[in-house]
């Protein structure tokens, strides 16, 4: 694709085609350096990830074992996997964002920009904060079984439960960008947000109970805070962006607005 064309946003379809492989390309070598990145790395992951089954192993037998011939092998090509993922994911979400970006406008372009960059952000925390929990969650769960039995526990297994409880952590602190998106997009107003201020202050309550199985409230209020203050913050962005988009349009009611108004007063109308 010409760069006057990207310019104007238009090209043909077979331009569409050599831009779509050159982005897939560009993606795949991202992928596999990383790849090649995490694999080198996945012994020292590995001994982090193994941490808190050798705190428990002082006190009773406890050990991660492997139920196969190449198991070992297996664990550490999917631990590689899973690192190439996230080490590679500035690169590969880039690669798609620029794809689709010549077909936006430059507002949307920016909001589109502006969204990826602080989703990286908030992801990365909240993948750190997952992997600053997991220990704790992981010497909580296991300390249900009684000090005479054995916890022996599948390497699979047990690293497939740490990184998706990492990556739910993260995806958790990316869902403020998400609502700041609909309400960009003219889908969800900050009106509907602050309405369902309880609804939300519930769910964050019930998922940092989830993620933190423990009996001291310090370490659920540790997730619980940070996810709130971003539920505010959003709030306080959308509540500025209607604001700026009513005062664009004279005043006039948002269509989410006007269609609740308008269900609201039906019945008085009967």
């Amino acid at each position: 694709m010409s760069t006057l064309a990207a310019a104007r946003g238009t090209m043909s379809v077979a331009a569409h085609l050599g831009e779509a492989r050159t982005r897939a390309v560009r993606a795949a070598a991202a992928l596999l350096i990383g790849l090649v990145a995490g694999f080198v790395l996945s012994d020292p992951i590995l001994t982090v990830l193994r941490a808190p089954i050798e705190e428990i192993a002082l006190t009773r037998t406890a050990s991660l074992n492997y139920d196969s011939v190449t198991g070992a092998f297996d664990l550490k090509l999917k631990i590689a996997m899973f690192a190439a993922i996230v080490l590679s994911s500035p690169a590969w979400l880039y690669q798609l964002t620029a794809f689709v970006s010549p077909g936006l406008t430059s507002r949307e372009k920016r909001y589109t920009y502006g969204f990826f960059s602080a989703g990286l952000v908030l992801f990365a925390a909240g993948c750190l904060m997952g992997f600053q929990l997991f220990p704790h969650m992981v010497e909580v769960l296991t300390g249900f079984a009684p000090a005479e039995d054995s916890t022996i526990l599948t390497a699979t297994y047990y690293v497939d439960f740490v990184m998706r409880f990492v990556l739910a952590t993260g995806i958790a602190f990316v869902l403020p960008v998400f609502l700041v998106l609909l309400n960009a997009l003219g889908v969800l107003s900050a009106a509907t947000l602050a309405r369902s201020w309880r609804l939300v202050v519930v769910a964050i309550v019930l998922f940092s109970a989830m993620v933190t199985p423990s009996a001291d409230v310090l370490s659920m209020v540790f997730v619980a805070a940070p996810m709130a203050v971003l539920y505010g913050a959003a709030l306080l962005i959308t509540r500025a962006h209607d604001r700026r988009a009513q005062r664009r349009t004279g005043g006039s009611v948002p269509r989410e607005s006007l269609s609740i108004a308008l269900k609201e007063t039906a019945p008085c109308l009967d």
